[in-house]
């Protein structure tokens, strides 16, 4: 069932961040005690290496229901975009967001599964100043910030924080438990039998399993606490033993898909996962998550949503919260329409509009390949256009986000920052509440930042909300 709205279309903000620097005031905390309990704890610095922000971000419980609800409403219209769009055909659409043929094979092969898709996402939220807006909803099982309630168990450690916290009734989600339940939830009937712990691979692509490792550690060592053997690995480390496919010499209950779609982009990649996606299909293993995910988390089928040609195939109610929560996006192509349903010469609008424009391919993560028009020179920003033209490439209305305020890094007064809300999304079904599973918050003091994040030098922060019981007390 999809979680119940907030009446009000326009959700104010809470006021509890600006509370909380009055009580960091009166107490007189600097920001290295703030953050202290973080940067000692292993799990956490693993991803974060120390960059932590001096405060947590917090939600109203109006404000929470609402970007939950939404998100909800979202990944739902997405997942059903192969029938709305495309009358069931999942290769169809495919081709249409940029897929290779390679990738369109496999996603076509992966969503014949009988059942949908559990929700299980990560939205990339700008704050502008008529609300959240969602830039991307990253729908896949590798979604970097599980670790994010390590931080708020860290920071409660200070007390200026716990007090608050208790004072207020405020509380935080337990991602990765969400992220566990989920995977159940999924992979149901391949978990182990009751008296033996289920085997999980920790799967990466092999280029970057170098890298990533540390963290897929982290990750396992976060799964033993759950009754959960994980193991962490890559592709090429995973072998067939009759019916069974092994790591380690171990069998394997789930697969934990942390490598993309995006990086199986020739034959010779498809011949590496053949052996999981076989498995797959032939109900040996459960994948968490399915190739398919991508395909609905794509940017280039929120441009399907966002585009007004579309709009025939949603009731009204959806469109309001399309219209409500999404930028202005369409695919690079010769003509689109404009927010009010103009036809256009697409290419000339964006010259025009460059510097409220960013253009973004449909299938790279983490930032990649990502130009912000307001970054670059007319000329340099007319190739980018031309390259674009008729690729897998989309392009959106730029949202300000309105900066929020946080402790200056030096203690003294106040600094302020512009954030991405990376919000987590479930199923309530299966995980309970409303479908808010935390969020884990990347902070930047430039004002003009093409992209909030890790590789462009940001910050992090985790985030508390106000239950519903509070807010009927308030």
């Amino acid at each position: 069932m999809t979680p119940q709205l907030p009446t009000p279309t326009s959700v104010p903000r809470s006021g509890l961040g600006a509370e909380y620097l009055d009580v960091l005031k009166r107490r007189g905390a600097g920001p290295g005690e703030l953050t202290e309990h973080v940067a000692a704890d292993d799990l956490v610095t693993v991803a974060y290496r120390g960059r932590f922000l001096a405060s947590p971000v917090f939600l109203s419980a109006e404000e929470r229901a609402r970007v939950a609800a939404d998100l909800y409403e979202i990944h739902r219209l997405l997942t059903e975009l192969p029938r709305r769009l495309f009358g069931g055909d999942v290769e169809a659409m495919a081709r249409a967001v940029g897929m290779t043929d390679t990738q369109t094979d496999i996603v076509r092969r992966a969503a014949t599964a009988d059942a949908p898709l559990v929700p299980l996402a990560r939205s990339d939220l700008y704050r502008g100043a008529d609300g959240f807006k969602l830039l991307e909803l990253n729908i896949t099982s590798a979604l970097g910030g599980f670790e994010n309630a390590g931080i708020n168990r860290a920071m409660l450690r200070h007390p200026a924080l716990s007090e608050f916290v208790a004072e207020r009734n405020l509380a935080y989600a337990d991602t990765f438990g969400g992220i566990v339940r989920t995977l159940r939830a999924e992979c149901a009937r391949h978990m182990a039998p009751q008296g033996r712990r289920p085997v999980v691979a920790l799967v990466d692509w092999p280029e970057s399993f170098t890298s990533y490792e540390p963290r897929l550690k982290v990750m396992a060592a976060l799964f033993d606490r759950e009754g959960v053997d994980a193991v962490p690995c890559h592709v090429g480390q995973i072998s067939e033993n009759g019916d069974r496919l092994e790591v380690a010499g171990r069998a394997i209950d789930v697969v934990y898909r942390f490598f993309l779609v995006e990086e199986i982009a020739a034959p010779a990649d498809a011949e590496a996962i053949e052996p999981l996606l076989r498995a797959f299909e032939e109900g040996r293993v459960g994948m968490f998550s399915r190739l398919d995910a991508e395909l609905y988390g794509n940017k280039g089928a929120l441009a399907m949503l966002s585009d007004d040609r579309n709009r025939e195939a949603f009731s009204p109610e959806e469109r309001a919260c399309v219209d409500r929560f999404l930028p202005w996006t369409r695919h690079v192509r010769a003509t689109a329409t404009d927010a009010a349903g103009r036809e256009l010469d697409l290419l000339p609008y964006a010259e025009e509009h460059q510097q409220d424009l960013i253009l973004k391919p449909t299938l790279l993560h983490g930032g990649s390949g990502i130009v912000p028009g307001w970054t670059v020179g007319p000329e340099e920003w007319r190739t980018q256009l031309a390259a674009a033209l008729d690729g897998p490439y989309v392009l959106q209305e730029r949202i300000r986000p309105t900066p929020e305020t946080f402790p200056a890094d030096d203690g003294d007064g106040t600094q302020e920052l512009y954030l991405n809300w990376g919000v987590f999304l479930t199923d309530p079904q299966v995980t309970g509440g409303d479908g808010y599973n935390g969020c884990l918050v990347r902070g930047s003091t430039d004002p003009e930042v093409g992209v909030v994040s890790m590789n462009g030098g940001a910050r992090v922060a985790c985030s508390f909300y106000e239950t519903d019981e509070a807010a009927g007390q308030a």
